[in-house]
């Protein structure tokens, strides 16, 4: 087998868009143990958030998503959050929910209209929450089922509490009263 053979037949690995299990298209580049970023040169990829501050000038002309890390603030985004084509958050830890915070405010402050990606600890009974917070990509922890995952979209028919995709609350649903989110 050649070595064209060879790299068309490794499996490209997959993501939750939009309720559909696709082919990710963007290439999660991460630091190196000792800290060290290499970009490729050609494709679309997404880089640590402080990396794309710190190399924007070198980065321009690219196809760039950036990961936002649990401690990076939406705030200091210097430019308009829509100049993505995707923004990851990483949730490194199940513990950890500070991404939902970045989320919803990348969301609903920030107007961020794109592809907003779960990355990390991603899996089946976090999917419904981070859909909630805004997030309509996800990719799954490699040792879940991401079919498996999928289904966890829908294991809530109904919420009480308002959301970035309901942002009426329940009792103002119920009387007909959705005007005043």
């Amino acid at each position: 087998m050649s070595a064209d053979q060879q790299q068309s037949s490794i499996a490209k690995p997959q993501v939750i868009v939009n309720r559909q299990i696709v082919e990710d298209s963007w290439t999660r580049v991460l630091p190196a143990e000792d800290g060290s970023i290499a970009v490729p040169a050609e494709g679309k990829v997404i880089v640590p958030y402080r990396y794309w501050l710190e190399h924007r000038a070198e980065l321009a002309g690219r196809e760039i998503g950036v990961c936002f890390a649990p401690d990076d603030e939406p705030e200091s985004l210097p430019v308009d959050a829509n100049s993505f084509g995707v923004i990851a958050v990483d949730f490194p830890a199940f513990t950890d929910g500070r991404g939902f915070s970045i989320g919803r405010l990348l969301r609903e402050r920030h107007g961020y209209r794109g592809e907003l990606r779960a990355v990390g600890d991603v899996f089946k009974d976090t999917l419904n929450y981070l859909w909630r917070c805004g997030f309509d990509a996800f990719a799954v922890r490699a040792d879940k089922d991401i079919a498996d995952a999928l289904r966890g979209l829908d294991d809530f028919t109904e919420f009480y509490q308002s959301s970035v995709q309901q942002p009426s609350p329940l009792f103002r649903r119920r009387h007909g009263d959705a005007s005043h989110g």
